[in-house]
């Protein structure tokens, strides 16, 4: 999507670096150090330390650096370290190269930034990895998956740019460009015309070439302008996409842009716990109401409110009883009542009536009698 830039490796697996750890700082003086036995580490070691025990990996190395060694020392008494609980070394494995947070770019500069696609090195860019460190990469695509805490941009109708992996709050302004576009003087124009102006302060920008999603006459590309407010000043962001709206209907012929559009995201959203929990609140308030609006007319249906009315409106010394409707036959379709099968004539057993039947196992002794 641009030009070649080189991309520095950030992360590193260095002894002396809390982030390491399991505990965020390094091993005190005379604690317990864990590698953890089934990963393959390598580990550079600047300075001396005095363990008091140390477990290491079944395959790994630690690489010494010019005066740097281990010693062995009782255990520490140091207040912020654990009675008996080792420092852990975190799983090096957890590094992947797909992660655009573990990249920065050399050509970054004060108010500008890349949006995650631009982060990861493309084909033709240049990496470089900490010189004098220690190193571990991820390179395949059988990554086992790690659970990240959601991240909720801080605005109603947050922005996500193309090439961005979460919502972002500010504007976005998109170019319609020629053949006479330079992105790269673009850029330039952006930090030395707006944003060392003094409203501008606090926001950064990312300017890329991303894909057209209506292909027409223009070319399958278009600029795509991110502004994002960092700041806790507000509106910056909208201010600066409409000056750049501006500044390509004075200036557009000879930047090379035949049209400009933006997009602005809403208003912030600050103390979003208390917001949140105040909206809990008032909902659990409304649909008690609701509850309280819908239930009579639902016990109405049910028939509870008709069945008192129908008691209280009944006359005195009415029956308190009911026709069964499978008997509630008039007096003139009574049935005469079965005679015993004792008395039954045989010749009725082959007739076609059903008010009886012949019990099989009897059936041979009736013969018999």
């Amino acid at each position: 999507l641009t030009q070649a830039v080189s991309k520095l490796w950030v992360p590193n697996t260095d002894f002396d670096v809390a982030a390491n750890w399991s505990q965020n700082r390094t091993p005190c003086a005379g604690g317990a150090v864990e590698f953890p036995a089934d990963k393959m580490v390598s580990v550079l070691v600047r300075e001396d330390h005095a363990v008091s025990d140390m477990l290491l990996p079944l395959d790994g190395e630690l690489v010494l650096a010019s005066g740097a060694g281990f010693g062995v020392s009782d255990v520490g008494s140091h207040l912020a370290c654990g009675a008996g609980e080792p420092a852990v070394f975190r799983d090096s494995d957890r590094f992947s190269w797909h992660d655009p947070h573990l990249w920065r770019s050399g050509d970054e500069a004060p108010g500008l930034f890349f949006v995650d696609a631009e982060r990861v090195p493309c084909r033709h860019d240049d990496v470089f990895f900490p010189p004098s460190a220690s190193f571990r990469v991820g390179l395949g695509p059988g990554a086992s998956p790690v659970r990240v805490r959601s991240i909720s941009a801080m605005c109603h109708s947050a922005l996500r740019p193309q090439g961005q992996c979460c919502d972002l709050c500010g504007a976005i302004v998109l170019l319609t460009h020629g053949p006479a576009f330079d992105l790269e003087r673009y850029r330039e124009r952006i930090l030395d015309t707006f944003l060392g102006l003094p409203q501008y302060q606090g926001l950064q920008v990312a300017v890329s070439k991303v894909p057209r999603s209506s292909r027409l006459r223009e070319a399958d590309t278009e600029i795509q302008v991110v502004l994002v407010e960092n700041g806790p000043e507000t509106g910056g962001a909208g201010r600066l996409a409409r000056a750049l709206l501006a500044d390509v209907a004075e200036n557009g012929e000879a930047l090379g842009v035949l049209e400009a559009t933006m997009r602005e995201s809403g208003a912030h959203v600050w103390g979003s716990s208390a917001a949140g929990l105040a909206g809990g609140v008032a909902a659990a308030v409304l649909l008690a109401l609701l509850v309280l609006l819908v239930a009579p007319p639902l016990l109405r249906r049910a028939g509870r409110l008709r069945w008192r009315r129908h008691e209280a409106a009944a006359p005195a010394g009415a029956p308190l009883s009911f026709h069964n409707p499978v008997f509630d036959v008039t007096a003139s379709e009574e049935l005469p009542l079965p005679r015993p099968l004792s008395l039954v004539p045989k010749a009725a057993a082959d007739s076609t009536s059903h008010s009886y039947f012949v019990n099989p196992l009897f059936a041979g002794a009736e013969a018999e009698a």
